[in-house]
């Protein structure tokens, strides 16, 4: 079986434009989806992530919303721990497409890390 892992020099996640996420009031509390939106920067980024280097600037203070974490995931979407690994794969997979491409070098580098 698979097992979800973050892929270093990716940073498909902080793509946070609300246009491509609806539903985020679904899974966020109102306190998370004003502290998500006060994170979105002009472009559709995180503010916190530095595009040049692909990196978290705020890795370590994260908000919750920004891990891949048994808890949180249950929290937020309902997914039992024993299924967070095949549900991270799928998020991180459609989400890296819809950035990079379904070609790229991240959704490759992606699958070959979780495979």
């Amino acid at each position: 079986m698979a097992t979800w892992q973050c892929i270093s020099g990716c940073g498909a996640c902080c793509n946070l434009d609300p246009k491509d996420r609806p539903d985020l009031a679904d899974y966020l509390t109102a306190d998370e989806l004003q502290k998500y939106l006060s994170m979105v920067g002009s472009d559709g980024w995180c503010i916190n992530f530095d595009q040049l280097n692909r990196k978290c600037t705020i890795y370590e203070q994260r908000p919750r919303f920004c891990r891949v974490e048994p808890e949180t995931f249950y929290d937020m979407f309902g997914v039992e721990p024993e299924e967070l690994d095949e549900f991270a794969i799928a998020c991180c997979e459609e989400n890296i497409e819809s950035v990079y491409g379904e070609r790229s070098l991240e959704i490759l580098r992606f699958e070959q890390a979780v495979n």
